[in-house]
């Protein structure tokens, strides 16, 4: 998790994972190995799985920052910067913006952005609305 989180890494191959391998002694976890490792990510809220085309597990998006705990910082980062009850954020600028650099939003995976986006929606804390593309899309803060 921190070194994903430190090199701002999304996911994870199982195939082409450096991680698990110490080429000094000649060891390293086998595929099915390293799939096990992150079963347990999963089970514990920190990884989700993302099929390939076959349906297969080759991939997992690890999750450094939880949609909840996304949610949290971003309502943070909009009462901090008097976006509560102000104008109209895009959705890239909250993962891309001048406002965010330095932030846990910064470079955020939109699609976690997203859901975290949908979760304060829930919580009636903010509502999107569909721009002319996805990254025109307008966040309005309550």
């Amino acid at each position: 998790m921190s070194y994903h989180s430190h090199h701002r890494l999304r996911s994870l191959s199982v195939r082409d994972c450096l991680l698990f391998a110490n080429d000094i002694i000649g060891r390293r976890l086998t595929p099915g190995e390293i799939s096990t490792v992150l079963d347990d990510l999963v089970k514990k809220g920190r990884g989700e799985w993302e099929e390939d085309e076959y349906g297969g597990r080759t991939r997992c998006r690890i999750l450094w920052r939880t949609p909840e705990e996304i949610a949290d910082d971003l309502y943070d980062w909009a009462e901090k910067n008097g976006n509560v009850g102000g104008g109209v954020c895009t959705v890239y600028e909250l993962h891309s913006g001048e406002d965010v650099v330095g932030t846990a939003l910064e470079g955020a995976d939109e699609t976690l952005l997203r859901r975290a986006i949908a979760i304060l929606e829930e919580r009636g804390k903010c509502r999107l609305f569909q721009g002319e593309t996805s990254d025109e899309d307008g966040i309005k803060f309550f």
